[in-house]
């Protein structure tokens, strides 16, 4: 019976698993179809851990100084409010969506770089204009809830609504002709037909 685990030596760092000089327990199915053969792990041996002991001091130093940057983000980032706008129908349906990578793009343009798309925990994308609580979480004991508020790019009282076919295209409604005045009544002393005169025969 084969075993489902197996140990390995890490030769860099693999997220969610460890850093460089790491032994580490991986199912055997994962150190065979990818740890291997991307050369990312190898069996454990000691004089491979000592030879690789400076490098792992230099990866701790680096994870130490991102958890340190994460930390002071996060407490930057308590009661964050973010405002993104964007189009929708007279109802507040988005034409588009609010993803993700909206969100950490919108806020890297507001001062708050360093959140990557997987920090943003959005369930699902935003369809609808509203305030929503998005949490950003980057290790278990490392989330604060920001606030977005998704306005639209004009007031939906002026909207007109507009259609899209299956395909998503905007549907062009005609242009509205201008209300052309009926013709005025023809001069009755000029251009009057000639009124037809009848004799009557006398008695």
């Amino acid at each position: 019976m084969s075993r489902r685990t197996i140990e390995l030596l890490l030769l860099e760092n693999v997220e969610s698993l460890g850093i460089i000089g790491d032994v580490v327990k991986v199912r055997t199915g994962y150190a065979r179809n990818y740890l291997l053969p991307m050369g990312m792990a190898e069996p454990p041996s000691q004089e491979r851990i000592d030879a690789l002991g400076a490098e792992r001091d230099i990866a701790l130093a680096t994870v130490a100084a991102k958890r340190t940057a994460r930390e002071e983000l996060v407490a930057r980032m308590e009661e964050v409010e973010l405002t993104l706008v964007r189009s929708c129908n007279d109802r507040g349906g988005l034409y588009g969506s609010v993803t993700q990578r909206d969100i950490s793009d919108g806020l890297a343009q507001v001062g708050y770089d360093g959140v990557d798309i997987r920090s943003v925990r959005l369930p699902s994308s935003i369809r609808r204009i509203g305030t929503y609580e998005v949490p950003i979480q980057f290790e278990t004991d490392l989330r604060v809830d920001i606030t977005v508020t998704v306005e639209p790019d004009q007031p939906l009282e002026e909207r007109e609504e507009m259609e899209f076919d299956d395909e998503g295209e905007l549907i062009e409604k005609p242009a509205k002709k201008p209300h052309q005045p009926e013709p005025a009544a023809e001069a009755a002393s000029t251009e009057q037909a000639p009124t037809e005169v009848v004799a009557t025969p006398e008695a």
